[in-house]
């Protein structure tokens, strides 16, 4: 079932195998997109995956870039960079949508000399120190409560980005909700302590990410594809679970997938272990329990093997998505596909020191298969 063709909204995927969302610090300093990373997409869509998920793009200039050198769809010189990269997939036959991500309180430090201002749900601190490899170091600073007024600039710019990403000839856009920016951080009642409609139960908690996912579907085209990326873990936290346990998971994936999105896309560092007790469903599986009957489900986190993306379909996801598995392998899809062996993914080998690469809970160096 790998190597089926399968729909997603109005596209007819090759197959159910995707490349995962890596950040990668390798824009310009404005953000505008390379040659370089239009080399790096079009390398895995030449090697067989379906459909590609770049790197988290920040969508406005007040608080929603997290690192430097990191991509943004916010003005017209980011739109005509990102051409180059989609014309690129294109024209080697892969499907390439946009990440849009908020940092919330993540932020490494913009600029280096000093701390930006972050806003968050409410004003708790992150746990553990900024990464050096993203540019930042020390403990994360206490971000600032985001009010009414923050939070409306912070979804218009989710909305205008995701406009400009259909612009730039993306096929989609996968809005982040995950890993502990800051959609995931409303979700979390550790990070989100606000008392007002955003605070509090399950219910609560979902609102504003289900608003701004609402939005974007109200502004895009229909046959624009619009997804969820969503985890429990933090890149602060990988222990973080939800307290209400499947509870929430059930408030969540219904009521994100009720906004209208495409897909909902779930994280977790092994996609089809246990999530909610030893003998609960995991979180993918969760979300196939309840989603609505026409959204699709993709799974990530330890599926680098043919055996383990095929447990994964057995278990309900629809497609799977590869990250570091798939930088070791470019062409895992058309080496399991003639039956090559995989390469194993070896950091010493595969990194590089600029242009950071993070995959679900790892933060790593570039990649050289960039070139």
């Amino acid at each position: 079932m790998m190597f089926n063709s399968v729909s997603l909204g109005d596209l007819t995927l090759n197959n159910r195998i995707g490349l995962a969302p890596m950040t990668r610090v390798s824009a310009m300093d404005d953000g505008q997109a390379t040659s370089r990373m239009a080399r790096y997409y079009t390398k895995f869509a030449k090697g067989g995956f379906s459909f590609l998920i770049t790197e988290g793009v920040y969508t406005d200039n007040a608080y929603s870039k997290g690192y430097n050198n990191q991509p943004g769809l916010v003005t017209d010189d980011h739109v005509e960079a990102w051409t180059h990269v989609t014309n690129a997939v294109h024209d080697a036959g892969g499907v390439i949508f946009a990440q849009l991500m908020h940092c919330g309180a993540q932020n490494q430090g913009i600029p280096r000399e000093s701390d930006q201002e972050t806003i968050a749900p409410s004003a708790v601190k992150p746990d553990g120190e900024k990464n050096e490899a993203y540019g930042g170091n020390g403990p994360y600073p206490k971000p600032k409560e985001a009010d009414k007024e923050d939070l409306k600039t912070a979804r218009r710019g989710f909305v205008a980005a995701a406009v400009n990403a259909h612009e730039a000839g993306f096929d989609g856009v996968e809005i982040h909700a995950a890993n502990g920016y800051l959609l995931n951080e409303f979700l979390s009642d550790k990070m989100n302590q606000r008392e007002d409609e955003y605070g509090g139960s399950p219910e609560a908690r979902v609102q504003y990410p289900a608003e701004v996912v609402d939005s974007i579907v109200s502004a895009v085209p229909e046959e624009f594809i619009v997804g969820v990326r969503v985890s429990q873990s933090m890149v602060t936290d990988y222990s973080y679970v939800w307290p209400e346990g499947e509870e929430a998971a059930a408030v969540f994936f219904e009521m994100l997938s009720n906004t209208g999105a495409d897909y909902i896309h779930t994280t977790e560092r092994y996609a089809t272990e246990p999530t909610f007790g030893d003998d609960g469903p995991s979180l993918m599986e969760a979300a196939v329990k309840y989603v609505t009957d026409d959204t699709v489900v993709i799974a990530n986190g330890g599926l680098g093997t043919p055996e383990a993306a095929r447990q994964a379909i057995d278990d309900g996801a629809d497609l799977v998505t590869l990250g570091t598995s798939a930088l070791a392998n470019p062409d895992w899809p058309s080496r399991v596909v003639a039956g090559k062996e995989l390469a194993q993914f070896d950091r010493t080998q595969l990194l590089e020191p600029k242009a950071v690469i993070s995959d679900e809970e790892l933060s790593l160096d570039s990649s050289s298969v960039d070139e």
